[in-house]
């Protein structure tokens, strides 16, 4: 057997929770293997939202077995606020969510440091989310992290001080910083306790185990692959690898173990927080999507920027991922629009390219645009491909075209029922 692997194409927010849902009575395990509570995969069914950060997206599904890799970073904060809100649906976590013992750690002075850090950068914020994710990688690589592993051991609260210790020394470089550390630590240490009540496993072990069984493990992405740490838009990108081969250094697995690819996009496109952005709608086209798509951050509430699919970013995150088909989201929003455009070359200091060169953040990019007919009609109630209107399926084929992977998935809504396969 081998892990399929699920990721974003674009700059995140593509919908990976719902699909993720949707797929996940295909497969035995779910795993997280990058990021940390900066996600926010959302899912909605039987009339309710809700937003994921730490914990994959099949928890919802009784038979499903749900692994927190060890290349994702957690938040005990977080992560018992997440708890909380699946109390009132009698999940029995402990049998069927997984932790790694790998997995890093974010202490409330990783939150401290990241806010100072963003704070003192000004006009050239990078756009973090504040949640501490940074700070975190950062004492992974330096090998100073304290892993869930630590919260076990007989000297963990000694490893603990040490750290706070490193940090307090680094905020007193920024001035007029001020913080509550005592407060924070309350809630941190209750949330580490309740870490330490669920289960807790050597995780590399447990999934290779589980290949050899001959179980279906899909592997769940986070953020995108344009906020790949390598790969992306570079310096505007998240601290993990977004991107499939984050896979194996996120769960322990080898490259010859991992499966299908399947990427997913917006039938347009969105970003978050600051970084170049070619296809940006700056005008009533860009906020009629964003209101359209309710296109605000779940973890952060932040206004998303808008624009049109650009299929050179896109060609570029197929290839680095080897994507072996593609789920297209929210083709539901775009039933507004009469004509929509797709971008198909940028022009760069007079030249026309059709891939994403080493740099867009300090030149300037004009995106080349064809236009298609739109729909111009309601998709949320359809309930096949086969019913969907002519100009859709010509959009679809239009992609599918010149990206050279088919698309298996077109969702029209929000809920998990609103998915249409297109398999062929």
């Amino acid at each position: 057997m081998k892990v399929d692997v699920l990721l974003g194409l674009q700059w995140g927010d593509e919908g990976k929770g719902k699909i993720v849902d949707v797929l996940t009575p295909n497969y035995e395990i779910i795993a997280r293997f990058q990021g940390g509570p900066n996600a926010g995969h959302t899912l909605e069914f039987e009339g309710i939202k809700h937003v994921l950060h730490t914990i994959p997206s099949g928890i919802f599904r009784k038979d499903a077995l749900n692994l927190i890799g060890n290349g994702v970073v957690i938040d005990p904060v977080v992560f018992q606020k997440e708890i909380e809100k699946l109390a009132p649906f009698n999940l029995d976590l402990k049998k069927t969510l997984l932790i790694s013992k790998k997995a890093h750690l974010i202490i409330p002075t990783h939150r401290l440091l990241d806010a100072a850090s963003e704070t003192s950068k000004g006009k050239n914020k990078i756009g973090s989310t504040l949640k501490g994710i940074g700070p975190t990688y950062m004492d992974k690589t330096g090998r100073n992290g304290l892993r869930i592993g630590d919260i076990f051991a007989p000297n963990f609260m000694e490893k603990y001080n040490i750290l706070v210790g490193k940090h307090k020394g680094m905020l007193k470089h920024y001035e007029d910083f001020e913080y509550n550390l005592e407060a924070l630590e309350a809630e941190f240490f209750v949330g580490i306790d309740l870490l330490k009540s669920l289960t807790c496993v050597d995780s590399e072990q447990f999934i290779n185990d589980a290949l050899k069984a001959g179980k279906r493990i899909l592997a769940e992405g986070a953020q995108g692959t344009m906020l790949d740490i390598d790969f992306g838009t570079y310096p505007f990108v998240t601290s993990s690898n977004t991107v499939t081969a984050g896979t194996c250094t996120g769960l322990g697995i080898a490259p010859t173990k991992i499966g299908n690819v399947i990427g997913i996009f917006k039938a347009y496109c969105t970003r978050v927080g600051s970084g170049p952005f070619p296809t940006e709608l700056l005008d009533e086209v860009g906020e009629q999507i964003r209101q359209e798509g309710r296109e605000f951050g779940s973890t952060t509430g932040r206004p998303r920027r808008c624009g049109w699919v650009d299929l050179p970013a896109m060609k570029y995150a197929i290839m680095i991922n080897g994507v072996t088909e593609l789920s297209m989201m929210k083709a539901d929003v775009l039933s507004c629009f009469e004509k929509i455009k797709v971008c198909t070359h940028y022009e760069i200091n007079g030249e026309v390219v059709d891939y994403l060169p080493f740099d867009i953040n300090d030149v300037e990019v004009k995106p080349i645009y064809e236009e298609l007919e739109g729909w111009n009609c309601d998709l949320t109630q359809l309930q096949s491909f086969e019913e969907a209107p002519q100009a859709l399926k010509d959009y679809v084929l239009y992609l599918e075209k010149a990206l050279e992977v088919p698309i298996t998935v077109v969702s029209v809504g929000p809920d998990r029922n609103q998915t249409l396969s297109n398999k062929k």
